[in-house]
């Protein structure tokens, strides 16, 4: 694992004491009520986490992968919603526009979006296209110098709060012989034709922002087209890259709020007259979820340090998303059963992070995909 330097754990340090202070307290009315909280991310904006790998020219922080990630891991471990937020924001709302946007795109959109004042989304998942980018439906057409869109997306985060700016979508430019071209649009928040449904009742990370958009003869400029025509997939693959990574950060983040509270547990409850810490059955699964998150950090960590140096980090990034979500799922029932029927009644902790932790393992590319990913990697 790479070794931290001091200003990483001056940011580790920073984020803690934000999310304990100003998330904390309200984490679990908002997940109750499915409050996205403007204030949170205006204050996480002012804190430098939005842009955070941004050029200081654009309004970021210009600090490298690993800092973001350990701020979305301390973020995780207080409360997944407020970590979603930012690395949907981050990953797959501002990334794409900074690696492959005009200078013209990085002007008009970038600084805007490092406040906390302003929202990006990402359009990739439709109702009958997830891992299957490639059954992409929307469509796309170049009419009198602007792309008339068509379609459904579903599943996006970040798309339908009070302060989303606009998305990113891949759709269908052209296709011949039965092959797709796909290509990204940037579209902005209240363009004509676009609209935008919160959905409700979800089971995990209720305080985040998840919406289904329709597209009905939208109407935006040629030049909002992200890159070239046809790079659709390519700006997908390198944006799920990065955006596996902080998935991770969710799921290490998670796993470590999870086993703090487990050991919090164990240490104050008595049965049998003694804590119940002091039984052996409970002293081993701590000392496996404790095992269990530090292979996570250094797995993820790596992953870091090689997009960091410039290095392929596709492999590792499948990899550290992959376990650190599995383990997040470990860790946290791990965490309840220590919890015992206190840890069933909502509005608890441990209750939230075990709801949270589901959607670890689909959200990025499933354990499934990921597999694939991996598989195809070693050449299979």
């Amino acid at each position: 694992m790479p070794i931290l330097k001091e200003h990483h754990e001056a940011l580790r340090n920073k984020v803690r004491d934000f999310a304990e202070q100003e998330i904390a307290p309200v984490a679990a009315e908002l997940d109750e009520k499915e409050i996205f909280s403007v204030d949170l991310s205006k204050k996480m904006g002012e804190l430098g986490l939005f842009g955070i790998t941004l050029p200081e020219k654009y309004g970021g922080a210009a600090l490298d992968t690993l800092s973001y990630i350990i701020a979305v891991e301390e973020l995780a471990r207080v409360d997944s919603s407020q970590a979603g937020i930012v690395a949907s924001h981050n990953s797959l709302g501002i990334s794409p526009i900074a690696v492959f946007g005009s200078e013209a795109q990085k002007d008009k959109y970038l600084p805007g979006l490092t406040t906390g004042k302003k929202l990006w989304a990402f359009g990739l998942t439709e109702p009958t296209a997830g891992s299957d980018s490639q059954g992409t439906k929307t469509t796309a057409v170049l009419e009198d110098g602007e792309w008339v869109i068509n379609g459904k997306k579903m599943f996006i985060s970040n798309a339908s709060t009070p302060i989303s700016a606009g998305i990113t979508v891949q759709a269908v430019t052209d296709e011949k012989d039965g092959r797709k071209e796909l290509s990204t649009i940037l579209v902005d928040q209240h363009t004509t034709g676009f609209t935008v449904e919160k959905i409700h009742n979800k089971m995990m990370w209720r305080a985040i922002d998840t919406a289904k958009l329709s597209f009905d003869n939208c109407r935006v400029p040629e030049a909002n087209l992200l890159g070239d025509p046809g790079m659709g997939s390519k700006i997908m693959l390198k944006t799920l890259d990065g955006g596996r990574l902080s998935i991770a950060a969710m799921g290490l983040g998670l796993a470590q709020g999870a086993f703090e509270a487990a050991m919090a547990y164990a240490k104050k409850r008595e049965q049998f007259g003694r804590p119940i810490s002091k039984f052996q059955a409970i002293g081993f699964k701590l000392a496996d979820m404790d095992m269990k998150i530090e292979l996570a950090r250094n797995t993820l960590y790596r992953a870091c340090w090689l997009k960091d140096q410039g290095k392929p980090f596709g492999r590792e990034a499948a990899i550290a998303k992959l376990y650190c979500s599995e383990i997040a799922k470990e860790v946290a029932d791990e965490s309840l059963q220590i919890h015992g029927g206190y840890g069933l009644i909502k509005g608890t902790a441990i209750e939230r992070f075990y709801r949270d932790q589901r959607l670890l393992q689909i959200g990025e590319g499933t354990s499934e995909i990921l597999r694939m990913v991996i598989s195809r990697k070693l050449g299979l």
